[in-house]
């Protein structure tokens, strides 16, 4: 402990590991308590948390084209929100921060839509290639088979198939950076419309990738190799709605399996801070004892101004009657609200931002709910396509903010943005 002079007696509080205390002696400047560093979450928190990077990394892949891709949300939950309760716990992918600071991800049989109408099943064929379901009869998909040859073979050959549906097909590559060795994917998507009428080439509106014909059946043109595959079946339902098959991707990878085992958990866990493997505590932010501090009584009224700091020293109860102004007591730390900005309405589809102070982390949610450090990870602009309440807190060092809120108003102009109608 010290008192200072010069400009430092304008400080108080704590200003890096210092903490500066103005007393009626002056002002004085003391270590702030030491404290062993201690992992910030539970095993089954840090389950989630490292599953959330590989999830948000490859729903941005999809570049927005499953927006109404899960029915019956009626505004209550986004897609990108529905995806990732879908997938949590279910498929484990566990990649470390390194992974997702540098935009890497891993490709995993996620759920990427669930919807009414009969799902599309998948399996390899000969030669490695991933074949559908959708049966086409007699037709050899070529350069010249047309959109309406190709729409009216599925409405003939498929039940549930009408005019104006849409079947989209989703083409996953998987690499790794030669420099850095993180793990990349890249997915693609092609759509065609039913349309019994349309003369257009099908292979000028889709690719032959996901559209061609093998034993008599839509499936790719070539092997399935490191990457992942999924046809889609949907219908607008008359009422601005989509409905759609239930689907997940199919993935070949070498990369998988070893992103799975508990190694990668224990791995990814580490990255992010560790582990509490505490069985029961009551203060998480710490493992016992922490460094002693210097406190500074006050001087009683006529006395002779010994300072009575030898219990404090030992780690020892200082209650000798005489009146603490030093602070030997734990500073309190508090973290910024995050600032959440964006267009308070929007006629089609509204991007919401959200800001923290250095190095704390946003979590999220979408449904009005009040967000937690457990709730969604925000790792980047969030697309509404309703009126939503988004509210955010921020976490750094155990520390959670205050909550900010903000509503965003979808007006009745512009149409339904979804890529699925």
């Amino acid at each position: 402990m010290a008192k200072v002079t010069g400009v430092a007696t304008q400080l108080s509080g704590k200003v890096g590991q210092l903490i500066y205390r103005q007393t009626k002696y002056g002002t004085v400047v003391y270590e702030a308590p030491s404290k062993a560093s201690v992992p910030q979450r539970t095993e089954a928190q840090m389950q989630i948390r490292t599953q959330w990077g590989n999830m948000a990394a490859i729903y941005r892949q999809f570049n927005q084209t499953l927006k109404k891709g899960f029915e019956g949300l009626n505004g209550k939950m986004n897609d990108y929100n529905a995806f990732i309760q879908a997938n949590t716990n279910v498929v484990k992918v566990y990649v470390p921060k390194s992974v997702r600071l540098n935009g890497g991800s891993v490709l995993a049989p996620y759920q990427i839509t669930r919807g009414s109408l009969p799902s599309i099943a998948m399996h390899v064929g000969e030669g490695g290639a991933l074949v559908s379901d959708l049966n086409v009869g007699s037709l050899v998909i070529g350069a010249e088979t047309s959109v309406a040859d190709f729409a009216n073979a599925l409405i003939a050959y498929n039940d549930g198939y009408e005019a104006g549906d849409q079947v989209t097909f989703f083409y996953g590559q998987q690499t790794v950076d030669a420099v850095t060795g993180i793990p990349r994917a890249r997915i693609y998507g092609f759509k065609v419309m039913l349309n019994p009428g349309d003369s257009t080439p099908l292979w000028e509106v889709v690719s032959a990738l996901g559209f061609s014909s093998v034993g008599g059946f839509v499936g790719m043109d070539r092997a399935i190799e490191d990457g992942a595959a999924v046809w889609v079946h949907s219908r607008e339902d008359g009422t601005g709605g989509v409905k759609c098959s239930t689907q997940f991707l199919y993935v070949d990878s070498s990369l998988l399996a070893g992103y799975q085992t508990a190694e990668a958990m224990e791995g990814a866990a580490n990255s992010y801070g560790g582990i509490n493997a505490s069985a029961v505590y009551l203060n998480p932010r710490s493992s016992g004892r922490v460094g002693a501090v210097t406190v500074v009584p006050s001087v009683p009224s006529g006395g002779n101004g010994t300072q009575n700091s030898q219990n404090s020293q030992n780690g020892g109860d200082n209650s000798g009657g005489s009146s603490n102004t030093g602070g030997g007591s734990e500073q309190t730390v508090t973290v910024a609200a995050p600032t959440i900005t964006g267009d308070s309405t929007f006629a089609d589809t509204g991007t919401v931002n959200i800001s923290a102070e250095s190095g704390a982390e946003i979590h999220y949610t979408l449904d009005g709910s009040a967000p937690t450090s457990a709730s969604a990870l925000y790792s980047g602009s969030i697309t509404l396509t309703d009126t939503t309440t988004v509210k955010a807190v921020a976490v750094k060092d155990g520390v959670t903010s205050e909550v900010a809120s903000m509503t965003f108003t979808k007006s009745s102009a512009g149409g339904d943005g979804t890529d699925f109608d």
